[in-house]
């Protein structure tokens, strides 16, 4: 999208002044980084936001569809599907949009589960991003104990279900404010699948999908009400890689055995030494996802799976085709052959500092999530099951942070996300919202059973009235929007997007377990099959 040239738009605005002292005390902060007295600063107070005609109408709508968004909640935690099997998930928030006469796109980037959804016509393109995969293995029934609804099924550990529900209720309240002529201009909803993969926005990104937008926003649950700055998160790069050996008796003739599960043991072993020799912020998990059927006889199949996540792409990229070389070592120490499979790889996350300012005022003009007193017992009761402090749950704001660059001499690492890909597109804008209990470990029974109950449907009905009032307010300020472009094209240096996913990598589809219930995955398909109960 050519950015320089931009629709005027001609409805309610916030005073002008407003967003000239926003965009001047945030281009001070970059600046300095100090206060006014030269010590340094730890937080921002950003001018308020204030109504518009449009963010009434939005907040009204959300409000008087609540039960709607609730319902969408419910409906997709109880699918649960993993990642690149959310088929159901996206089929019916795709038919949701649908039928509201979004104009939806359905397999986008060549992924089954991805779908865009659009509304209105025109500049400035909004892009709400919206996620709907679970977590194998978190399957928990809405109550303060760990109780599976079912065994060894999957669950919304991430709470994403709540997160595909908010943003959704955020894009409708938007087209409810095109339809009364509030606003110009057109919002897209993205259906993005496999975040826990970190997946899915990668390869729509490689795509071209995000291209054009003008700004794009998202939220996630979270145990605070926080809206994030600066450079987030780690570059990672996901891959899986199996050994073919030779079977024999393990006691009777070992030694003619080719022992694939000693190449996978012998990978895990040298990939550990390796870890002494990163920087801070490395990291790298593996789980052996296969290692032979008995004890006696010697494994001659055995698969592993890595993530490898640092500070910045390049230290990603040596960690990557370091692992090469440990699997070639262990594949030549044992006599064993292997293969690798990348499935994908990102960039860390550049959150645009004007655009943060424009969320936390809005933020602040919703309010938090307001809970009950039962549903802070119900916190309390669920952190002293899991062993943590007894505190409830959030209920303040976090001050914004300035926004700073990455220095690698104090950065330690952190998780990672496939919005990163987004944020090298467009400016991009994120928001956390409390839905889960204060010191939730993160991908845990305990946050299931928030996301599927009251505490986690304030949380969500907050996120949806703060991603509308923000989009809104983007649609109705044309020089906090080129501000917000001055400052990507600073971040990025002008440089066009290039992802980090080789051209001739596919996305790791897999088929529709409700029509292919029998289909038998390949050595390096996709680890998530058969991590999940169809049937149900």
């Amino acid at each position: 999208m050519d950015h320089s040239t931009r629709s005027t738009v001609t409805t309610t605005m916030i005073p002008a002044t407003a967003a000239v002292i926003a965009v001047a005390m945030v281009l001070f902060t970059l600046a300095s980084g100090a206060s006014a007295n030269g010590a340094e600063d730890d937080s921002i107070t950003p001018p308020p936001a204030e109504w518009t005609e449009a963010k009434r109408g939005a907040v009204e709508w959300i409000d008087a569809n609540a039960s709607q968004l609730r319902q969408i909640n419910r409906k997709v935690w109880e699918y649960a599907e993993p990642g690149m099997l959310e088929y159901r998930s996206a089929d019916y928030l795709a038919g949701l949009l649908a039928d509201r006469g979004f104009e939806v796109e359905r397999g986008v980037a060549g992924m089954p589960t991805a779908f865009t959804a659009r509304y209105g016509s025109g500049e400035p393109v909004i892009g709400i991003l919206a996620e709907y995969d679970a977590l194998g293995g978190l399957s928990q029934k809405a109550i303060a104990q760990k109780s599976p609804r079912i065994a060894g099924g999957a669950g919304h550990g991430c709470g994403h279900s709540l997160f595909a529900a908010g943003s959704i209720g955020a894009a409708l309240a938007v087209a409810d404010a095109m339809d009364e002529d509030r606003v110009e201009g057109s919002v897209v909803l993205y259906g993005t699948p496999n975040e826990e993969g970190v997946l899915g926005k990668a390869y729509m990104a490689r795509d071209g999908i995000f291209d054009e937008l003008d700004a794009c926003l998202h939220w996630h649950p979270a145990d605070r009400n926080e809206v994030p700055t600066g450079e987030t998160g780690n570059d990672l790069s996901s891959f899986a890689v199996a050994f073919y050996g030779q079977t024999a008796h393990s006691a009777s003739a070992p030694w003619k055995g080719l022992s694939a599960l000693d190449a996978v043991e012998l990978m895990g072993v040298m990939s550990n030494y390796y870890r002494e020799h990163l920087h801070p912020s490395a990291r790298i998990h593996y789980v052996i996802l296969e290692g032979g059927k008995a004890p006696n006889v010697v494994p001659d199949f055995a698969k592993a799976w890595f993530f490898l996540r640092g500070a910045s792409r390049e230290m990603v990229d040596e960690m990557y085709e370091r692992h090469r070389k440990i699997a070639e070592a262990a594949a030549l120490a044992t006599g064993t052959r292997y293969e690798m499979r990348l499935y994908t790889a990102i960039n860390h996350l550049r959150d645009n500092h004007i655009a943060s300012t424009l969320m936390h005022a809005n933020l602040q003009l919703i309010g938090p999530p307001h809970f009950s007193e039962a549903e802070h017992d119900f916190a309390r009761a669920i952190q002293r099951e899991v062993g943590i402090e007894a505190e409830g749950l959030p209920t303040e704001i976090e001050p914004l942070r300035p926004s700073k660059s990455r220095d690698l001499r104090t950065y330690i690492g952190f998780g990672s996300t496939d919005v990163a890909e987004v944020s090298l597109i467009t400016p991009t804008v994120g928001l956390l919202v409390g839905s889960f209990v204060k010191g939730s470990p993160g991908h845990h029974w305990a946050n299931v059973a928030c996301a599927g109950s009251s505490i986690g449907e304030k949380g969500m009905i907050v996120a949806a009235k703060a991603l509308a009032a923000t989009a809104l307010d983007m649609m109705e300020q044309p020089d906090t929007m080129s501000a917000m472009q001055a400052e990507f094209e600073e971040t990025t240096g002008g440089q066009a997007y290039r992802s980090p996913i080789p051209a001739d990598v596919e996305p790791p589809i897999l088929p529709n377990p409700y029509e292919s219930p029998d289909w038998t995955p390949g050595d390096l398909d996709y680890p998530t099959w058969g991590s999940f109960n169809w049937e149900d």
